[in-house]
């Protein structure tokens, strides 16, 4: 089996990677950073496609990870070059965080061209791409969906199936939606527990035993206090997810306040140069001294 990539960022190139080691056959990587497809196919002894056109014709299986909605519709039905060129009996495996109604309408552009696509939002970060162990959540038919799951097997450690297309997108924009609102609260409890003069490492670790803990306490609690902001997860998707997510409660007439003001610090990173920090940089808004901004709303 020929598997390709398009989009081979921090979590793509991590994912071709994994499967490179598990022995399968990566045959081309397409990126529109020309450098980052052409130092990964030399690494991994591939083809460094010029067009997109020419990653589903060398291959059987396209793994897509691009950044947003409008990178997602180009990639798919740009004119001219674009993925579904000759792409009968292909089947895409799309993972970037993106809108559920652009999920649902790229399967049904490729339903035309004779191929079929499948959703696998990953809630996981770069280590865990390296190593194999994100976990997806996966929409589209379940035909699909079982050709794709002996690979979706070796790039996670939970394969889930959610439902239809854009079923497991809604999911990936909840959990994000949430996850964001927990890095910006906790973020907040650390930046007035150090304008309190509390011991910060006595502080997580009460967090951490009684109804303040969360996941994101123990991935970023630490980075917050030390002010280690390398980027997993940016500041810029953390806005354009929330965004999603604010979206879809929008289209329901239901108001999701957390989630707007969530969004709203992640934007203002965005618009303050901040955008490629991790989301654990919204601290740099909250704590008093760190950022030009900071304290103000406090």
């Amino acid at each position: 089996m020929n598997i390709g990539f398009v989009g081979v960022g921090r979590m793509g190139a991590n994912m071709a990677r994994r499967l490179k080691d598990r022995e399968f056959h990566i045959t081309a990587v397409y990126d529109s950073n020309r450098t980052s497809a052409t130092s990964l196919a030399a690494e991994l002894g591939c083809a460094a496609a010029q067009d997109l056109s020419e990653v589903t014709a060398e291959s059987d299986v396209i793994f897509t990870v691009v950044s947003d909605d409008n990178a997602m519709r180009n990639i798919f039905a740009g004119s001219g070059d674009n993925l579904l060129v000759n792409a009968r009996g292909r089947l895409f495996i799309n993972c970037a965080t993106i809108s559920p109604q652009v999920q649902v309408e790229v399967e049904k552009l490729a339903r035309k061209a004779g191929a079929e696509t499948l959703e696998a939002c990953m809630a996981s970060s770069i280590p865990q791409a390296r190593e194999g162990s994100l976990y997806l959540m996966c929409g589209g038919s379940e035909d699909a969906f079982r050709k794709a799951e002996p690979i979706l097997k070796e790039l996670g450690s939970v394969v889930r199936f959610i439902g239809e297309a854009g079923e497991a997108a809604k999911v990936k924009a909840l959990v994000n939606m949430v996850m964001n609102i927990n890095t910006a609260g906790l973020a907040e409890g650390l930046a007035l527990g150090a304008a309190l003069g509390l011991d910060l490492e006595m502080l997580r670790k009460v967090f951490s035993q009684t109804g303040a803990a969360s996941r994101v306490l123990e991935t970023d609690g630490e980075d917050i206090q030390n002010r280690e902001h390398t980027c997993f997860f940016s500041a810029a998707h953390a806005a354009k997810d929330s965004g999603i997510a604010l979206e879809l409660g929008r289209s329901l007439d239901l108001d999701l306040p957390l989630a707007r003001a969530t969004k709203e610090q992640y934007d203002r990173m965005v618009g303050e140069g901040l955008g490629e920090l991790d989301k654990s940089g919204v601290a740099e808004l909250t704590f008093k001294d760190r950022h030009k901004h900071s304290g103000n709303h406090i």
